[in-house]
């Protein structure tokens, strides 16, 4: 344990990290070259001089601040309320007990198993009633609890919280709710913390559901990336432009709170 990685293992993480950062440098040097310059010849390795007037075109090409303002809305208020409502779901299965608690959660987690599509017309059907079509709240409602999220909280919470740290607070005289904020939230903060980032990401890159419920002038990014690729050319130059815009807040938000999320995850997994 205390003998130091050889230079296999750093070769297998410099590779891997080398692939990890292909796609977004791709990105970057194709939106960085002209249209001209695609269609004449493959990129160089090296990018061009005409990203800012690549990513100017992409941003008066679409509704760019709008279409970014409604992501950072969506992605940010829905995270955070998969995070509340399935650290309460998942503190309940891993804690309490009560009538059909097991069959409750196998129901939960077999929801996984259905796919999307299979709810498209049922869910399109009920925001259409409520007038919601055509707005956030559609976007925003359907998906404030998740399947995965709950599971995930309670696997999570049914060993970093013991039984009899929380019949310490019942005899203490806290509530029910008091001993959750108290005991529950604490000891839940690094696996909560993951799952509101990998929320956020998720939520961020939907393609499917916004495309048919959001209308062209009230688009997420993704939709607007979608629009910069119309008939039958496509403009590579900018459509990658846009594309490498639309990546910077998930780089921003990594590197503002990756330290504190390692950090998070190293103070979960100490024992003792």
């Amino acid at each position: 344990m205390t003998r130091r990685p050889g230079f296999l293992v750093y070769g297998l993480l410099a590779a891997f990290v080398l692939g990890s950062c292909a796609p977004l440098y791709w990105s970057f040097l194709v939106g960085s070259h002209s249209r001209s310059e695609l269609t004449s010849r493959v990129p160089a390795l090296f990018p061009g001089g005409h990203f800012l007037a690549n990513a100017q075109r992409a941003i008066e090409a679409v509704p760019f601040w709008k279409a970014l303002g409604n992501s950072l809305i969506v992605s940010g208020t829905v995270a955070t309320s998969v995070v509340v409502f399935s650290t309460l779901a998942g503190f309940a299965f891993a804690k309490l007990t009560f009538r059909g608690r097991t069959p409750l959660l196998v129901f939960v987690v077999a929801t996984l198993a259905v796919p999307t599509q299979l709810g498209v017309i049922p869910l399109f059907i009920v925001m259409a009633e409520l007038g919601w079509v055509g707005s956030l709240w559609a976007l925003i409602v359907p998906g404030m609890v998740t399947a995965f999220g709950v599971f995930f909280m309670r696997q999570y919470l049914l060993d970093a919280v013991p039984d009899e740290l929380i019949e310490a607070a019942r005899v203490d005289g806290c509530s029910l709710l008091r001993t959750f904020w108290n005991v529950a939230v604490p000891a839940a903060r690094p696996a909560a913390a993951i799952l509101w980032l990998f929320t956020f990401m998720a939520t961020w890159t939907d393609f499917f559901w916004p495309l048919i419920v959001l209308p062209a002038s009230n688009p997420t990014i993704q939709i607007a990336l979608q629009q910069l690729q119309s008939g039958y050319y496509v403009d590579y130059s900018l459509v990658l432009a846009g594309t490498t815009l639309s990546i910077v807040p998930l780089l921003v938000l990594f590197v503002l709170t990756g330290r504190q999320l390692v950090a998070g995850i190293m103070q979960g997994a100490v024992k003792g």
